[in-house]
């Protein structure tokens, strides 16, 4: 009896061993996940990025490509980089066009036989032209598509305002479907417009808030026909104006603008960069676009994915990690208006014969991640499915196939792997444009998570060639 109760104590030993040791070994093992631990640690504990954020949207603010502003950025992202200790920090010369909205601000207003004069909330078009001190007034014609303008007809809307009053479909889980989904009447509005000889055209803002915060964005003109004035309304002035409308089909609707456009001018991309150890000729790029529209301070379109950049370049430093390939940090130029930026980045690439291995683009604002999207194939994005157990604790799970960045993505015709960091984006386009993109609606929890997320995927990246 004795003996077996010597035997059974052994046992259950023998079973508290093979229970206990392993769980021990695999977390002294896991080197990654320890890793990964101390990046998202120092990220939290740290307050560089989130005072750098602060610097660039409120000793800057708006920064749109040609601007003063744009070349206070430039400057000061050189700086904030060279500080960080890479091997190399440089400006890539670029030419952009130069367009402002003026030294005037943006003005409209309507008439009603019982309020008297009703002032809306508006802003200018990117690259549309100015009304002249004069402005504009005429009566609106409300549409919601091109083909509802075509079956109006010239005779009709002949010296009229066009008010393209389609809003952003709620239904949509993913906002950037609706905002894509909307974006028409504010690209090509005034070009379709003007085909019908409108003489200006009110856009609704792309947004699902309903607020007074007007949202602008580019235009494009076509040059077979006359380029017309082009405004964006905020959403509860679009609401109440169509309203308005509908009572008083005569209304007559009056705006202002004094936009200014110029010849091109000569700005940077800014690029910093940490070589790599083994494979110092193969460049992971990470960026963000330095550049932003006038109206607010920039902060999650894209001062966010900027200072998330930045901080990555810090984060390998400050932690000692030697990544294999050189790691690129670029701050892209002109993504709003005209996207010369990452068109002169893949020509140098291109010029110089780079290789090219993958890029990183955070344009989805400062908000909590929630995953990567990858443009490449789908054998290349299950290579990474094994590897979310490591963002399981940011609660992050969703590695997929989809778009990466509008700086980035012709890096894919060099074959790099080009990624997207993937935002909860339910309230980015409350920001996306307009005034109320501010410094003070950036959480700072959600971007230190952004900057973490990221860190780790380069990190990881890099170690298993992925």
């Amino acid at each position: 009896m004795k003996l077996f109760k010597v035997k059974a104590f052994l046992l259950f030993a023998f079973v508290l061993l093979l229970f206990f040791i392993p769980i021990k070994s695999i977390k002294a093992q896991d080197a990654d996940s320890l890793l990964i631990d101390k990046l998202t640690k120092e990220t939290f504990i740290s307050d560089v990025m989130y005072q750098n954020l602060w610097y660039l949207c409120k000793n800057i603010g708006g920064r749109i490509a040609g601007s003063p502003q744009a070349a206070l950025a430039v400057e000061w992202s050189k700086k904030v980089m060279e500080t960080m200790g890479m091997d190399t920090v440089y400006k890539q010369p670029i030419m952009v066009h130069k367009w402002s909205a003026g030294d005037y601000k943006e003005q409209a207003w309507y008439y009603t036989p019982t309020q008297g004069k009703i002032d809306v909330a508006v802003c200018a078009l990117g690259e549309s032209i100015g009304t002249d001190w004069k402005g504009i007034k005429a009566e609106i014609i409300e549409v919601k598509s091109f083909k509802e303008l075509a079956a109006i007809g010239k005779g009709t809307i002949q010296g009229k305002i066009i008010f393209f009053n389609r809003p952003m479909d709620p239904s949509f889980l993913n906002t950037f479907e609706a905002y894509g989904g909307a974006a028409d009447q504010r690209v090509h509005g005034a070009a379709e417009a003007a085909k019908y000889g409108a003489v200006g055209v009110i856009v609704r803002s792309l947004t699902l808030s309903n607020d007074k915060f007007p949202h602008t964005g580019v235009m494009h003109y076509d040059s077979a026909y006359p380029k017309i004035p082009a405004i964006a309304i905020s959403t509860k002035d679009a609401d109440i104006l169509s309203e308005e409308n509908k009572k008083n089909p005569l209304l007559q609707f009056f705006f202002r603008t004094m936009c200014e456009s110029a010849l091109d001018v000569r700005s940077h991309n800014v690029i910093g960069e940490i070589k790599g150890s083994v494979y110092p000729d193969q460049i992971i790029t990470i960026g963000g676009h330095i550049d932003s529209w006038w109206l607010g301070e920039g902060a999650h379109d894209d001062g966010a994915g900027c200072v998330q950049t930045i901080e990555i370049a810090r984060l390998f430093i400050k932690l000692g990690i030697k990544p294999k390939r050189t790691l690129r940090f670029v701050m892209f130029m002109d993504e709003e208006i005209a996207q010369r930026g990452g068109a002169a980045y893949v020509k140098m690439a291109q010029d110089k014969k780079e290789k090219h291995y993958a890029a990183l683009e955070s344009d989805e604002g400062g908000l909590l991640p929630k995953g990567f999207t990858f443009d490449t194939t789908e054998e290349k994005v299950n290579v990474w499915l094994p590897y979310i157990k490591y963002f399981k604790p940011m609660g992050i799970y969703e590695f997929s196939k989809g778009y990466s960045g509008v700086d980035i993505k012709h890096l894919k015709d060099l074959n790099a792997t080009c990624i997207g960091l993937s935002t909860n984006s339910q309230a980015y386009f409350n920001y996306h444009h307009s005034g109320n993109d501010t410094f003070e609606n950036v959480n700072k929890r959600e971007l230190q998570m952004g900057a973490a997320a990221m860190a780790a995927l380069i990190y990881l990246m890099d170690k298993y060639d992925l």
